[in-house]
């Protein structure tokens, strides 16, 4: 099928080699031989009158024309895409759809069972694929990579839409045997620790809690790193160090583990977790549904959270 001139089935592999750079891994990305893609991307330079990928060294970088063409080539296969996907019905006792969820590690924890419990309640028969937060989670939805998004607000694009899922808050974590357990957590005790941290896997990332802390000034002694909340509580038996952790995770921990939970005396930063979706997927009514489960499954955590108080 051709448009103005272009063959359509040319705009899949154009988003290919602006995704991977590559002429190899963009045929592997849409499974075609890498003679089929280099034969692409010629007609492709014809069309536009542009090299698209040039050879720098030993790898190729897009042009300029290449990187204006981009994201605009990446949206409209998205809405295409959404438009050939969305069914008239959606029923989700007998759906075989497979959901892809980007989240982090902690509300993989925290958050993810109560949606897994709350789905089996409805007799939910659809599957889900839970995939990290790594870099920029809002690529994965333009590259419709991600059917939603369980994110910290600060990563929430203002391009496509949100909405408020559940809120936490920091708090320490120590051995249940370590000397300040059940005394007041002073900021002096606080600094003199040593501590157990978490650093994102993206080597720019920086946990909430460490800009909250750098923003008072408030130095922290890292004696262990590790690029997820949740393995912090069990990193602290048997030691003298503190984690600061989401008062989730820590209640969670408390319960399996031989552990103290203290409040310090300076505030800690609150957690708010957002739900994003893309703005053309609005109203998938197999996301409607998505959506509506998960704000649900929130809303009953919410409530078992407050009974544990």
């Amino acid at each position: 099928m051709r448009f103005k001139k272009l063959d359509l089935n040319l705009l899949v592999a154009l988003d290919a080699l602006l995704l991977e750079s590559s002429i190899s891994r963009a045929a592997e990305r849409v499974h075609l031989s890498q003679g089929a893609m280099s034969n692409a991307l010629s007609r492709l330079r014809e069309h536009f009158d542009d090299e698209l990928l040039v050879a720098v060294g030993r790898r190729m970088e897009a042009t300029p024309r290449a990187e204006a063409l981009k994201p605009l080539v990446r949206d409209l296969l998205v809405r295409i895409d959404s438009t050939m996907q969305v069914q008239p019905h959606f029923d989700p006792t007998t759906t075989e759809r497979s959901f892809r969820i980007v989240v982090s590690d902690y509300s993989l924890w925290v958050f993810v069972p109560h949606l897994l419990r709350h789905a089996a309640e409805l007799g939910a028969s659809a599957r889900f694929e839970f995939l990290p937060q790594v870099g920029e989670p809002t690529q994965a939805l333009e590259r419709g990579e991600a059917d939603v998004l369980i994110i910290p607000k600060r990563f929430v694009s203002t391009e496509h839409p949100s909405a408020a899922l559940f809120e936490d808050e920091f708090t320490c974590l120590m051995a249940a045997d370590h000397p300040l357990a059940g005394l007041p957590l002073t900021r002096e005790a606080y600094e003199a620790a040593g501590h157990v941290l978490m650093q994102p896997a993206s080597a720019s990332g920086t946990a909430i809690d460490a800009m909250h802390l750098q923003r008072l000034g408030i130095q922290r002694r890292a004696e262990v790193t590790s690029y997820s909340f949740s393995s912090l509580p069990g990193m602290l038996l048997g030691t003298q160090r503190l984690a600061t952790v989401q008062r989730h995770i820590a209640r969670q921990a408390c319960r399996h583990l031989p552990l103290a939970m203290a409040d310090p005396g300076f505030e800690l930063p609150k957690v708010d977790q957002r739900l994003q979706w893309h703005r053309h997927r609005s109203e998938d009514p197999g996301l409607l549904w998505l959506r509506e489960t998960l704000l649900a499954a929130a809303r009953k955590m919410d409530a078992v959270q407050l009974l544990s108080r």
